[in-house]
């Protein structure tokens, strides 16, 4: 089977390449780097031909208003218009848990905006919503630094490893389309505060977590469980202590 991921290159698109190729498909990591831009139009008629399934784990290079929302309604629009005309059976959208509680969010409206739309189109569609990878701990930190202190909200996640979102993501795609929404989430439920206490201490980085019910998430502000996945959820294996381990092993090797 032909599946084309657009973002093919990045940290989710380029691990859902390797495993889909792995179970024998033909997968292709299509990216501007390789000629396919979605934002243009440029090159997705040629990488569309025979293709069965698109797989859409895009994200916006700007987290402004204005530029996420023209990111990611332009890009669906041009994808959803070249696969109706390659007669694409399946186009599957990584999303985020919790989008439709995260409104105060430009990134999160755009992203409702993309759901909204894939949902509207004619081409059964698959939406896989995911918790936060265990790769964007850092950058949470980062956001939420106050001079040496990280100020977090008093909220609940249920963070993932990309690995296991790719495998998640890969399950589907080679699946029938469900023409709704699944989410996955990890094995583990953690405080935000206590998720990246744990992260910057494997680190060795300095700053002290605080948990403050003032502090905001990506500018919006959480009850407990905004964050979390439905009991539903599909949930992956790799565990927070072992992911750590990993990444440690891989930056010393």
């Amino acid at each position: 089977m032909k599946i084309v991921v657009i973002g093919g290159t990045g940290l989710i698109g380029s691990k859902l390449v390797t495993k889909l190729r792995e179970h024998g498909h033909e997968a292709l990591a299509a990216s501007p780097n390789s000629g396919v831009n979605s934002l243009t139009g440029e090159g997705l008629a040629e990488a569309l031909k025979r293709a069965s399934v698109v797989v859409d784990v895009t994200n916006s290079p700007s987290w402004e208003d204005a530029a996420v929302m023209k990111f990611f309604e332009t890009s669906t629009r041009n994808l959803l218009t070249y696969e109706a005309a390659a007669g694409v059976g399946h186009h599957v959208a990584l999303s985020v848990v919790g989008t439709e509680r995260l409104l105060a969010s430009g990134y999160f409206r755009a992203k409702m905006a993309q759901e909204n739309l894939i949902k509207s189109s004619s081409i059964p569609y698959s939406i896989v919503r995911a918790t936060q990878f265990f790769e964007f701990v850092k950058g949470i930190a980062d956001l939420s630094t106050d001079g040496n202190k990280v100020r977090l909200p008093l909220a609940f996640i249920q963070s993932m490893a990309a690995d296991d979102v790719a495998s998640a993501v890969g399950r589907i795609a080679t699946g029938s389309p469900v023409n709704g929404t699944v989410e996955v989430g990890g094995p583990e439920k953690f405080r935000l505060d206590e998720l990246v206490r744990k992260g910057l201490a494997a680190r060795k980085d300095p700053r002290e977590v605080v948990a403050d019910p003032r502090a905001l998430y990506y500018g919006v502000k959480l009850n407990e469980n905004t964050l979390l996945p439905g009991d539903g959820a599909r949930l992956g294996e790799t565990r927070f202590e072992d992911w750590l381990t990993r990444s440690k092993r891989a930056t010393a090797g």
